[in-house]
């Protein structure tokens, strides 16, 4: 038996019982964290704001064999703007969704929690379009997980793709196709479309507006870290 602390958000709950919930918590050190909040759905539970989405902060942790109960909670963030938006609340989900499909109980994960955390603010406290935040989200997120977009050759031949040439991506592949490897159904990227993925796994956040947001390919970026998460999403994302 022990007490520990650790910094994490609420990614998902699950209620039981009238009065408790069972949170899926996000660690940067500790990855997945499966934590029962006794009580916390009375009105006036000291955990009642630990056991809501997006809630960032320090959790208190009594662990007894091998299963973790919330004791105590410290609220750092809460992402509330995320509520008066439903596109930018039902981002802001899938990111969540997404952070659970790819971390494992006890895997260090600091840089994803790290791109978790400023993409979340700047969906709830920026004016920035929600459509390039989650393009640029999702294009880091493949680099983090290990499979990178790859923007510049084709993966078929390895040629070099001109930016001004016409292209395909490869889903499977993880890249372009140039126009004589492509294959039937595999969808197009406009040149415009491999500029902003460029700038994007090159800057942080807040730049994430380069171009217009009708040029981010949302959609594109999303079957291709889809086609490669080990498990189906519960969340889709806004289109």
């Amino acid at each position: 038996m022990n007490q520990t602390e650790k910094t994490a958000i609420v990614l998902r709950y699950a209620n039981y019982g009238e009065r408790d919930r069972m949170l899926t918590l996000f660690s940067p050190t500790r990855g997945l964290i499966e934590a029962a909040a006794h009580g916390c759905r009375r009105p006036k539970s000291r955990l009642l704001s630990a056991s809501e989405l997006f809630a960032l902060g320090d959790f208190e942790l009594f662990e007894k064999g091998g299963r973790y109960t919330v004791t105590g909670f410290t609220l750092i963030e809460n992402f509330y703007p995320l509520r008066d938006d439903w596109d930018r609340l039902n981002a802001g989900t899938y990111l969540l969704n997404l952070c659970e499909s790819a971390v494992q109980p006890g895997e260090n994960a600091q840089e994803l929690f790290m791109l978790l955390l400023h993409t979340l603010s700047r969906l709830a406290f920026s004016d920035q379009p929600w459509r390039p935040l989650l393009t640029g989200f999702l294009a880091h997120f493949a680099n983090t997980e290990g499979f990178r977009p790859r923007l510049r050759h084709c993966v078929v031949c390895g040629d070099r793709v001109e930016d001004s040439a016409k292209a395909w991506f490869d889903l499977r592949e993880g890249g372009l196709c140039c126009t004589r490897h492509r294959q039937e159904g595999m969808p197009a990227i406009l040149p415009e479309e491999r500029a902003f993925l460029h700038h994007a796994l090159e800057t942080g956040s807040s730049s994430w507006t380069e171009g217009a947001a009708r040029l981010a390919p949302l959609s594109l970026m999303e079957k291709y870290v889809e086609a490669h998460l080990e498990k189906p999403l519960r969340v889709k994302a806004p289109t």
